[in-house]
């Protein structure tokens, strides 16, 4: 696939190659895996001078041994003497644009975390001392967010405050991955909102899906459904670093979030453990999930349920991790089954979160929610409220159009709109046909 749809990040990092030419720049991209940082990184530095280093998981003194022999080839200097430790690297690179402007691309920075955390301290104390003379931009790439917020967001960690910009890189947008998807050839709405709920417009995913003539569900679930697919552990081996020993409770919550379980007392029930602290982590560390509450509740309301943030990651913990004994012994029949049979039924939330991301794009509103009663009462799928305008919009969702009520929804509406009496109300009845008129209106 080619590369589609990061211009403003490109700007942001042009800018800051314009600024490293009288001072040392340091930029970090930030995002879970598969979304594309290196290969934005690799598109900057096309017509660059720049060196690429990988931090790969083995020791410090054998990665060194590569990273010279690549130093030497990229920028045809020679190197005395036998270097041993990336604060020798790093020393020698800005030593070097004391005179020479250069792009340094660090990939899987956490990883010295493992390796040898005293990097980040030696880095520090480099940059410091050499910055201001030195022509370096240093591209930081990391995967393993909670590492990476760590080591420069964190007061106490040697790199805060560091980062003259934090880029963070999210999947394409539903409007984006419409036109890459016509960019194939695939023009039909139904198509395009199954690869959203099965991909999240992760750009690998796309990629992948669409290199291997994956044009519609039946075609994916063959292509992810099969021996030695990439997609049987990619859940798990996104969030299997960042989650550690405590990955096996932080999994089953997952599982039972993508089920629909959304509320800490369900989850509570089942897991029979107390699962607060690890709700908490996993939405304020892990940024996995995220807590929302009726459109007009107090910020300390018990109405709280959660959500996977992630399409592909809430696909996956649904149906994949759900079924891992059966796709355990290969029996990846069964799990298309299983998926063909809940698709419709589960894509409906999913729908939501689509019309959600659509309103968002409209710039129309300056909140945007859900609403619901105790008890699960007068459930409304979506609101959105733009209060300089004075307009509130009450949306139901449904893959059938037909099964919409104009007449319900104006009954569940009704507690809610006694405090926007002076509101211009709207009603709308949404289905996939109406996904196609925000698109085609962009």
């Amino acid at each position: 696939m080619k590369f589609y749809y990061r211009d403003e990040q490109l700007q942001e990092l042009t800018e800051l190659q314009v600024q490293s030419n009288e001072t040392s720049k340091m930029a970090v991209l930030l995002g879970r895996r598969r979304i594309g940082k290196t290969s934005l990184a690799m598109e900057f530095v096309k017509e660059t001078k720049s060196v690429y280093l990988f931090i790969a998981k083995k020791s410090e003194t054998l990665l060194c041994e590569s990273f010279v022999a690549e130093i030497k080839n990229k920028l045809n200097i020679s190197i005395h003497g036998k270097i041993e430790s990336f604060k020798e690297i790093f020393k020698l690179l800005l030593e070097y644009t004391k005179t020479n402007s250069l792009t340094l691309i660090v990939d899987e920075f956490q990883e010295f975390f493992n390796i040898n955390p005293a990097v980040y301290s030696d880095i520090q104390e480099l940059w410091d001392l050499h910055k201001n003379q030195s022509r370096l931009l240093v591209i930081f790439i990391g995967s393993v967010y909670s590492l990476m917020h760590k080591i420069f967001e964190n007061e106490k960690e040697p790199l805060f405050g560091r980062a003259d910009r934090m880029i963070h890189l999210r999947p394409f947008s539903i409007e984006q991955t419409y036109f890459i998807l016509n960019d194939y050839g695939i023009k039909d709405i139904e198509t395009l909102f199954e690869f959203y709920v099965v991909t999240g417009c992760v750009p690998k995913y796309l990629d992948m899906l669409l290199t291997n003539k994956c044009s519609d569900i039946n075609s994916m679930l063959d292509f992810m459904l099969k021996e030695n697919s990439p997609f049987l552990n990619e859940g798990r081996n996104q969030l299997i670093e960042e989650f550690g020993k405590d990955y096996l409770i932080y999994f089953s919550i997952l599982e039972l979030i993508a089920r629909g379980k959304t509320s800490s007392s369900e989850i509570q029930s089942i897991i029979h453990k107390n699962v607060t602290s690890y709700l908490d982590k996993l939405e304020s560390v892990y940024r996995v999930i995220r807590k929302f509450r009726p459109i007009d509740a107090k910020p300390n309301a018990k109405l709280v349920r959660y959500q996977i943030i992630d399409n592909f990651l809430q696909f996956w913990f649904r149906f994949f991790h759900r079924n891992r004994n059966a796709l355990e012994i290969h029996n990846y029949e069964y799990v298309k089954e299983i998926i063909k049979q809940g698709f419709r039924s589960y894509s409906g939330k999913v729908m939501e979160k689509m019309f959600v991301e659509l309103l968002a794009a409209s710039k129309q509103f300056n909140r945007i929610g859900t609403y619901w009663e105790k008890g699960h009462r007068d459930e409304i799928d979506i609101v959105a409220i733009n209060d300089m305008k004075k307009v509130i919009v009450a949306a139901e969702v449904k893959r059938n159009a037909k099964k919409n009520s104009q007449a319900r929804l104006e009954h569940r509406a009704s507690n809610l709109l006694k405090h926007y009496a002076d509101y211009n109300i709207q009603y709308l009845r949404l289905s996939l046909e109406d996904a196609k008129k925000f698109l085609e209106a962009e």
